[in-house]
């Protein structure tokens, strides 16, 4: 699959991965103080395309080629961004935040609220997420709601090119510190196996999509099927094959924090039946944070009890029966839309 391609109708459509590095390089253009920094921004492209073509407009003083010392330079984008810069710093895998969760959760996030509102961290912490490819336990996970939990960082994770185009831009013009998510599986790269979805048409002018605004790909009225990143695409294959026996709604949260909670409770007030869908980890994470906006607003939305498809409480193995047995796939999102249509 090539990164852009023109229909016949003249719309250009493209991948995920150009659409989020044609965002980055049209703010690059207008605000010199945008830069991106991490592991395999420059001439590769970053490992999922994410960074593609910059460094041949910008040069190596604005896309950068860090070593491999996660704690160092998300430290660097840190200082970077409290004296007025707005560095993009990307870290491959979000299973490698670990090293650097002191940077993360303790000055990243925390500095505006420490310093009484005085100082703004305007950064943009990219990744790669997720899993499908035999990637194994320490380069599969989403871990969303890990960082969501944070208090002072936003937490995006898009589904298809528009809206990773929109967000990165609205990402980097916000004084806030974003962790911005990006699904292998969304990106359309041409050696990964994908979702047609993650072709999509894409506007040439910048624009943002609104951070902490959910959205509505597929009307329904009979189920709501509440996902993000790339289930929202496995979810949306599987209401279109219901056509014509089951009415479903997909809500794409598109935000994790903060989460739209209005747009969930519109959904299921109209529906009053839940699934969601979720590759994060099933316990003490997002499927249980949008069960609680129905339950703490009015459990009587709820005709039936709520469906969960999300990831078992285990490390993501490497065999590929092993994996898909774990992650939310097609077959088992029907079966839980199935089961929330009987009652």
């Amino acid at each position: 699959m090539t990164a852009t391609v023109e229909t016949a109708t003249g719309q250009r459509r493209l991948t995920t991965a150009k659409a989020i590095s044609e965002g980055i390089a049209q703010e690059m253009r207008v605000n010199p103080d945008v830069f991106v920094m991490g592991e395999d921004v420059g001439p590769y492209g970053g490992i999922f395309g994410s960074t593609g073509g910059l460094i041949d407009e910008f040069g190596p003083k604005r896309i950068i080629d860090t070593p491999i010392s996660e704690t160092g330079f998300i430290g660097a984008g840190i200082g970077a961004a409290t004296e007025g810069m707005r560095p993009i710093v990307e870290l491959m895998f979000v299973d490698f935040f670990g090293v650097a969760m002191d940077q993360i959760y303790n000055h990243m996030a925390k500095i505006h609220f420490e310093s009484g509102g005085n100082v703004k961290v305007p950064m943009v912490l990219m990744t790669a997420v997720g899993g499908g490819y035999s990637d194994a336990a320490q380069h599969s996970q989403c871990l969303w709601a890990t960082f969501a939990h944070m208090p002072g960082l936003k937490v995006v994770a898009p589904s298809n090119p528009h809206d990773a185009k929109g967000l990165m831009i609205a990402a980097i013009r916000d004084d806030n510190p974003v962790l911005f998510m990006f699904h292998k599986g969304v990106m359309g790269l041409p050696w990964m196996a994908k979702n047609p979805r993650s072709i999509g048409p894409v506007p040439e002018e910048a624009y943002e999509v609104p951070i902490g605004k959910a959205a509505v790909p597929h009307p329904g009225t009979d189920v709501t099927v509440v996902s993000v990143s790339m289930s929202v695409q496995h979810c949306l294959d599987v209401a279109e094959s219901l056509e014509g026996k089951v009415s479903v709604e997909v809500l794409d949260l598109r935000t994790i924090a903060p989460l739209d909670r209005e747009a969930i409770l519109a959904s299921v007030s109209k529906t009053g039946r839940l699934v969601i869908v979720d590759e994060d980890y099933r316990s003490f994470g997002l499927s249980g944070e949008v069960v609680a906006t129905i339950t703490d607003h009015d459990p009587r939305l709820l005709k039936v009890p709520v469906q969960r498809v999300a990831y078992p409480d285990v490390p993501v193995p490497y065999a590929r029966g092993l994996e898909y047995a774990a992650l939310p796939t097609r077959d088992k999102i029907e079966a839980a839309i199935m089961q929330a249509m009987k009652g």
